[in-house]
């Protein structure tokens, strides 16, 4: 009888993370959920619901804005700000491009990795910037005319596990 409902529980966790690894997907695209993304337009219809018909709550006007997609419905992304708002955008206005918002003022750029190397540069509060590669603690980052390090702390845009090449 112990066997049984040792197998049934095994059986239990293994289809329990077998339909989590599936729900992680985005039924549409395939691709993960939650993912980051950027605004490729200059402005943006945040809505109630995944259609025209709902109302629009408000407007997103910063282009390369980094968004976090939580859902995905035919044409429209479930997206979320850096401030936790969010609503349905049409995909139409959404870009893979990744971008991040800096979150500590004067955060610098390094010329490596690492917080003893050279500063580049300084970024205020607020602006918005390329991501290029990253490592466990620090991404490299592009914005106006500079690139350079930074800790992955500073950045909103980014997953804290996430790392790129």
């Amino acid at each position: 009888m112990f066997v049984k409902s040792w197998a049934y529980s095994l059986v239990f966790i293994l289809f329990g993370n077998l339909v989590a690894a599936e729900q992680s997907r985005g039924p549409v695209t395939n691709l993960p959920l939650p993912r980051f993304v950027s605004m490729k337009a200059n402005e943006g219809n945040v809505r109630r619901g995944p259609s025209l018909t709902h109302r629009i709550d408000w407007v997103y006007k910063r282009r390369d804005m980094p968004l976090e997609i939580t859902a995905e419905h035919g044409h429209w992304r479930r997206v979320r700000d850096r401030d936790g708002a969010g609503g349905w955008v049409h995909y139409s206005l959404l870009s893979g491009v990744r971008t991040v918002i800096v979150e500590k003022d004067f955060l610098q750029l390094h010329q490596r990795a690492d917080p003893g190397s050279p500063v580049k540069a300084q970024l205020e509060l607020g602006v918005i910037a390329r991501l290029g590669e990253c490592g466990p603690a620090w991404c490299k980052l592009s914005a106006g005319g500079y690139s350079g390090w930074a800790p992955k702390t500073a950045l909103w845009g980014v997953g804290p596990d996430e790392i790129r090449e």
